[in-house]
């Protein structure tokens, strides 16, 4: 069989969870394709930006909104152009099932790393980036848990290493088609 590109492959979870390392990774692996950092359009903000809190304001949900188009929009532009597209960006809570219908490229596919609070808490002391200003780990936690869809697949990455969590989702990619 051949290889197929021009996926769309999503990867989620809450902030240290491992996804621009993983996705880095993975889009190394792939002989064509596009590593698409969802924060990157926040940062395209200068003048007026609005950041996410627990009790966002209606500019910062909107700005969200507009991130989370653009991220969908470039995936599908570079999947047309036969690359492999990784997402990845904190798209959790009631955010999720909308945002991958927002990607019109077949096959789409979603990846939810979702590590111990434990291993969030440790991997975020080893980052030299501050991601937990207005979130807790286990409050993030929480969302990916309570509140957001159960679709795609999920990984408990805790105990693997970036490495073997690439694998881990290369392995089981036909169970993260959405």
């Amino acid at each position: 069989m051949a290889y197929m590109t021009g996926r769309v492959i999503v990867i989620t979870g809450a902030m240290a969870a491992g996804k621009s390392t993983v996705a880095e990774l993975l889009a190394e692996r792939l002989p064509r394709s596009a590593h698409i950092r969802g924060d990157v359009f926040r940062r395209m903000v200068i003048g007026g930006r609005a950041e996410m809190t627990p009790e966002p304001s209606d500019e910062a949900v909107r700005q969200l909104s507009l991130r989370y188009d653009l991220a969908a929009a470039t995936a599908d532009n570079y999947a047309a152009a036969d690359f492999d597209a990784i997402v990845q960006d904190v798209i959790i809570g009631r955010d999720l099932a909308p945002f991958v219908e927002r990607i019109n490229t077949r096959p789409r596919h979603l990846v939810v790393l979702s590590p111990s609070v434990t291993a969030l808490q440790w991997r975020e002391e080893q980052r030299a980036k501050a991601g937990y200003v207005h979130f807790s780990p286990g409050a993030l936690d929480r969302v990916l848990q309570d509140e957001t869809a159960k679709i795609g697949y999920w990984l408990d990455s805790s105990a693997q290493t970036p490495d073997e969590t690439v694998t881990d989702i290369l392995t089981n990619l036909d169970k993260a088609e959405v």
